[in-house]
């Protein structure tokens, strides 16, 4: 009876996925969950705007959550560095629930 035996490669020739990608610094985590603060602050601040900015105030908020929402879905879940087809999937859902948010709107004449 014969083995057949396979060279093993030392560990250090091994590549995975995660060695090729160039994953983001904590530094860059702080610097991007900074700029989800400041939107936050920004979309908070609608509160106050006058009566007559309602259009405006509504179209700012469609726009900073579209912002935030790319932002988290790329940089916190990762899928930068994954597949084409984890984003599109996100990417038809967001189209979806924004085009459903802006027909209710419509319908109750909130932009007339």
């Amino acid at each position: 009876m014969s083995a057949v035996t396979e060279p093993v490669e030392p560990a250090e020739h091994h590549h995975h996925l995660s060695d090729e990608i160039d994953h983001p610094t904590n530094l860059t985590f702080i610097k991007i969950a900074l700029i989800l603060a400041a939107i936050t602050a920004l979309e908070t601040s609608t509160y106050w705007w006058p009566e007559g900015a309602h259009t405006v105030a509504m179209v700012t908020l469609i726009v900073l959550m579209t912002v935030k929402f790319f932002m988290i879905l790329l940089w916190f879940m990762h899928l930068k560095f994954d597949s084409a087809l984890f984003s599109l999937m996100f990417y038809i859902g967001l189209v979806l629930a924004v085009g459903v948010y802006l027909i209710a709107l419509f319908t109750f004449k909130f932009f007339f």
